[in-house]
């Protein structure tokens, strides 16, 4: 068995880096195609839910491009003309904004986000565009993507059979019908060992008449705080509240459910919440209004976290410890995440992967010494708790 204070010479750092944006590098706020595409990510980022888009430049540290995008004008579809859809594409773009500058501030290093604006070929089965910041190199933040994406295409038989066997009957599993999809989501890696990574997304689903949105957030460290832990899931507890007694509960087992790691019989992260599927039919409440308010309160959940956390000292120990951990969150994305099969089905290559973190570190058979910090969080990941 090896310890976690093993030389570190003797750990394998692998660095994932994307191929640097091939599309027109727009200042954020430039004009909105009417047709986009994404990454969809199924719960990771649980049926289609959007995958954050990845899009890394050639040098750490980001800066920002002034470059007028040549506006995309895409074809239109019959799979999604009403308001709803168009109302979402609006409002997550809105998230965005506020996300970026929110995050740039928290960050207050200088250091700006990256907008990788795209678009697919209108005549593409899966034609769309999106909009993928990135920045990278900061103080608090080492690495953070928060992407907007919209689809428009026919769903492929793979595709379709995934969806049905969820018990969506409007779902022909022989597949052909078209659908509209919307997402944002994010990703933020911290600089700093004491600060957990967090993931978020809100999504829209259209097909066959129907709408079925999705969305979540959940918190993964690298050391267990339990008063960070408890404010993190009392926040999102007061926003599920605010929409149904007893939603919260369900909505945080559906995320700890989901986010787990069978061949490491843990957990990925401490949880939050996360639903799929939800339509206001069926769940008793707005679940567009539901949605907003998930988006809306993602950033803040996080930030006093980041912000108190980011300020205290730190061990190279620490900072082994959190590439190592690093290891297991790509492991989830790669080996369990059901967006990540849905996104290569087709799926942009660059918004599948900006998920993954900047820098990770394996190490042969890592047990913590027993009674350490470190040991604290494996026992607390096998073993779900009740934060709120």
């Amino acid at each position: 068995m090896s310890s976690l204070h093993a030389s570190r010479s003797s750990m394998l750092q692998m660095r994932v880096r994307g191929a640097a944006p091939r599309t027109v590098i727009a200042p954020f706020g430039a004009c909105r195609p009417k047709a986009c595409s994404v990454a969809l990510s199924a719960k990771e980022g649980a049926a289609p839910c959007m995958q954050p888009a990845m899009a890394r430049q050639a040098h750490r540290g980001s800066r920002r491009c002034a470059a007028a995008a040549t506006p995309i004008v895409a074809a239109p579809s019959a799979a999604s003309t009403d308001a709803t859809f168009e109302d979402f594409v609006d409002y997550i773009q809105q998230l965005q904004s506020s996300i970026l500058s929110g995050a740039e501030q928290l960050d207050g290093s200088g250091a700006k986000f990256v907008r990788d604006q795209w678009q697919r070929d209108p005549s593409d089965a899966n034609a769309g565009w999106g909009a993928t910041c990135v920045l990278e190199g900061g103080r608090v933040l080492e690495k953070a993507a928060a992407n907007t994406t919209v689809v428009r295409g026919t769903l492929t038989a793979a595709r379709a059979q995934a969806m049905s066997s969820r018990g969506r009957a409007e779902i022909d599993p022989k597949g052909g019908q078209p659908y509209a999809a919307a997402a944002m989501s994010l990703v933020f890696h911290s600089a700093h060992p004491l600060v957990p990574t967090l993931r978020a997304d809100v999504r829209l689903f259209q097909v066959a008449g129907q709408s079925w949105f999705g969305g979540g957030c959940d918190l993964t460290p690298f050391y267990v705080n339990e008063d960070d832990a408890r404010a993190f899931h009392a926040k999102w507890k007061q926003v599920c509240d605010k929409h149904q007694e007893g939603l919260y509960p369900k909505l945080k087992e559906w995320c700890d459910k989901y986010f787990y790691i069978p061949c490491r019989h843990e957990h990925r992260g401490l949880g939050g919440i996360f639903y799929d599927d939800m339509s206001t039919k069926e769940c008793g409440f707005d679940a567009a209004a539901f949605t907003r308010d998930v988006g809306d309160a993602i950033l803040p959940s996080w930030h006093n976290i980041a912000a108190t956390r980011s300020q205290l000292p730190f061990t190279q120990q620490q900072r082994d410890w959190q590439l190592i951990r690093r290891g297991r969150y790509l492991e989830f994305n790669l080996l369990y995440d059901r967006g990540v099969k849905f996104g290569l089905d087709g799926g942009r290559i660059e918004s599948i992967m900006v998920s993954a973190p900047p820098l990770i570190a394996w190490k042969y058979n890592v047990v913590p010494q027993p009674g350490s910090q470190e040991e604290r969080l494996v026992q607390v990941l096998r073993k779900p708790q009740q934060w709120a």
